[in-house]
């Protein structure tokens, strides 16, 4: 197996792992429904940036240190689960708010500000990030497409990117088709049942995250 037949190999299986629907969906969905754009593709931002850090890390075998620790395994999942947990009791809490304009503030607001972006691009990365899942994809299957005599930090940096670079796709697609839905979709009643939605979501990956049977 050459380069470029690891490259398009390993594009098919994360492409595949993109397309289903998961944390990662749950969060730039309800960032462009409830938020705005911009922080939309900060928050896909951020989620394509824990991506390559956890790529990196399999490649020096960072990940490794996590598919042979069962300690440093599960501080991780109870951190990454206790992390999603807060982020959807967060937003069931907001949607409690009966004020249209305390339930959703970014209502009317043509743009993101500076902090705004931050802090959606810490969103998504603080996301994948403490979630050790996508740490042990990449160390089980890094190694299988690097090419005999290719450097594995350059390949594990490479076969991110392509990671990244298909994620980036498909959230783009989705931030424009929630565009499109965004104007029957503002109001403070459908925002705050997105957020009760999303919220319901990320806390339940949390608490499958936590209950999970250890490795």
């Amino acid at each position: 197996m050459d380069l470029y037949q690891s490259l398009l190999s390993f594009g098919l299986v994360a492409g595949l792992l993109t397309l289903v629907p998961g944390i990662d969906t749950a969060l730039v969905l309800r960032s462009s429904l409830a938020r705005t754009r911009g922080f939309a593709f900060a928050t896909a931002l951020g989620i394509s940036t824990g991506l390559m850090v956890w790529g990196i890390a399999a490649a020096v075998g960072v990940s490794a240190l996590l598919a042979a620790s069962e300690l440093a395994y599960r501080a991780l999942t109870i951190a990454g689960a206790a992390y999603m947990v807060w982020l959807g009791a967060s937003l069931l809490w907001k949607s409690r708010a009966k004020d249209p304009s305390s339930a959703s503030p970014e209502i009317g607001v043509p743009a993101a500000s500076r902090h705004q972006l931050f802090q959606g691009w810490l969103t998504g990365t603080g996301t994948n990030l403490l979630n050790p899942k996508v740490g042990v994809f990449y160390i089980a299957t890094i190694p299988q497409f690097i090419p005999p005599g290719t450097p594995p930090l350059l390949m594990g940096i490479l076969l991110a990117g392509v990671h990244c670079v298909l994620g980036l796709a498909w959230l783009t697609f989705l931030i424009f088709g929630a565009g499109f839905a965004s104007k029957w979709l503002k109001d403070a009643r459908s925002l705050r049942t997105i957020d009760r939605i999303t919220g319901t979501v990320l806390i339940g990956f949390g608490l499958r995250l936590a209950l999970e049977p250890q490795h």
